[in-house]
């Protein structure tokens, strides 16, 4: 496995080394281990990004998942009040 070398201020190594040695695990498992929750995180948002505008632009006329119509936005929002 390819090594790395990062660079941080002494106050974060320590920490660092204080949360892997909690671990019980290596400081280089540990970063590898944050980064790959990182990343997964990352590739989910992705996914569910992806997924959500793989739906395309709501329309007036779809329909519910039930069957039922959606409102149309001048039932939503009456202002006769204001007329």
């Amino acid at each position: 496995m390819p090594n790395l070398t990062i660079t941080a201020d002494e106050e974060t190594l320590h920490r660092l080394r204080i949360e892997a040695a909690t671990r019980n695990i290596s400081v280089s498992r540990f970063v590898g281990e944050v980064l790959k929750e990182k990343f997964s995180a990352d590739d989910a948002y992705a996914r569910a990004m992806a997924d959500f505008f793989s739906r395309g632009p709501y329309l007036e006329s779809a329909t519910r998942d039930d069957g039922r119509s959606w409102p149309a936005r001048e039932e939503l929002y009456d202002r006769s009040v204001l007329k």
